[in-house]
């Protein structure tokens, strides 16, 4: 009898707050193309937005969501998948509406993912400066870049902006003088790795600086830049070791410039691929990314820690860039089965409730409610199932969605994002 108890009490505790999934979905869904949307949550420290790349809708979508943010006052940085410097550059770009310097950025940017590398990322960046031009000044947004050097073109510009020449310390300023020379000429390719000329000009920049700091100090402008400026070199420089564990330096680069943007009291926006904003490890031996790094060291309480994801139906991808043997851009390809995650070989456990569920072409879906099902240690919309290749089933097998993630976002019908090397 004791038994028996215990086991209606179990199943009537987990029906309490198991209710159907797809009854759950139609009770917590918000169309994102509403004029009224407006984002549910509003105390948070940091909120992380990311899908697969390459599909032109989520560029909207992140605008959608961004001008929510906005309105409601709850960010002030927007943290997007790039580094340092060149995200000083893309503040520029908001501040002087420059084209020019926007195509350049979008087309360095992407080197890291060029699936981003798009016409659709081009004019998501117009939009957000329309967004930020409308709002007051002290509350425009900053653009901050915590992810490890992309190439070496924007750092050396930026050195050039934040070490002035001293006609009175000539020796101070020869290296200096050598990153002005390659800048100024442009012929370089800015290539990581010590077969490229911009890394000996830089790494000779640096170990001249290590060895004559005192020459240096008095013509350094902005200290707490420059410094940071330099870490990232040094880590770029050992490119096949500490620079690969790319999570580990976007976590120790977020820290170091708290000390100057003073995150903890100042919310943000970041725009990352998936993986980076998944709140726990995938398992007890996996990989820890970033959002995963600031709950378990205790940087912000997990609720103050805000995963949206973003899934594709019926959509396409961009996939690869085409280029003949003189490395001359002449096309790209396109996926619209595998690099979707709604594809019969490759897909996410769980996405049919969201199919079944949406409202809009982008329907966002509020997953993290007191009692909501996807509390259950079910691994909706984590699991990727897959026909021919090894999946992270095992992986996450016992494991909630709500470990990974607050919200989820279908988007439906998009088509593939487009090089910005197509642009006329």
């Amino acid at each position: 009898m004791k038994n028996s108890f215990i086991l209606l009490f179990t199943f009537l505790s987990l029906s309490a707050y198991t209710q159907n999934k797809l009854e759950y979905l139609k009770n917590n869904r918000i169309d994102l193309s509403s004029s009224e949307f407006n984002f549910p949550d509003k105390e948070f420290n940091i909120i992380g937005f990311g899908g697969y790349h390459g599909s032109s809708k989520i560029e909207d979508v992140e605008i959608e969501l961004l001008t929510s943010l906005s309105k409601n006052k709850s960010i002030k940085y927007y943290l997007p998948e790039t580094d340092y410097s060149i995200a000083h550059f893309f503040n520029q770009y908001l501040k002087t509406g420059d084209t020019i310097l926007l195509k350049d950025l979008v087309t360095v940017y992407g080197i890291r993912v060029p699936q981003e590398r798009t016409i659709e990322v081009y004019e998501k960046w117009k939009k957000l400066k329309k967004l930020n031009d409308k709002l007051p000044k002290k509350e425009k947004l900053n653009v901050v870049g915590i992810d490890i050097q992309v190439n070496y073109k924007y750092v050396s510009k930026y050195i050039l902006e934040v070490v002035k020449e001293s006609k009175s310390e000539p020796k101070a300023i020869q290296a200096i003088q050598a990153i002005r020379e390659m800048v100024t000429i442009d012929t370089t390719s800015y290539n990581l790795g010590d077969l490229s000329y911009a890394y000996k000009v830089l790494k000779s920049f640096v170990t001249d600086y290590e060895n004559n700091r005192s020459l240096y100090e008095k013509n350094i402008i902005k200290k707490s830049n420059f410094k940071h400026i330099i870490k990232n070199l040094n880590i770029s420089f050992d490119f096949s070791n500490q620079y690969r564990d790319r999570d580990n330096v976007m976590y120790e680069n977020y820290l170091s410039l708290d000390a100057i943007h003073n995150f903890k009291t100042q919310p943000q926006f970041l725009r990352m691929g998936f993986s980076h904003i998944e709140k726990s490890r995938e398992g007890q031996d996996g990989y820890p990314y970033f959002f995963t790094r600031l709950i378990e060291n205790k940087i912000y309480d997990k609720n103050k820690v805000i995963s949206i994801i973003g899934y594709y139906t019926d959509s396409k991808v961009v996939w690869d860039e085409l280029y003949d043997d003189q490395g001359n851009y002449k096309g790209y390809t396109v996926e619209a089965g595998f690099g979707i995650g709604d594809y019969q070989k490759e897909y996410f456990r769980g996405i049919q409730n969201l199919k079944d569920a949406k409202l809009s072409d982008r329907t966002l879906f509020k997953l993290n409610k007191t009692n909501s099902p996807y509390l259950l240690n079910e691994p909706d919309l984590i699991e990727v199932i897959m026909e021919d290749e090894k999946s992270n089933g095992d992986a996450v097998k016992g494991m909630s969605p709500l470990d990974f993630l607050d919200y989820a976002i279908l988007i439906s019908n998009s088509k593939e994002s487009t090089p910005i090397f197509e642009m006329k």
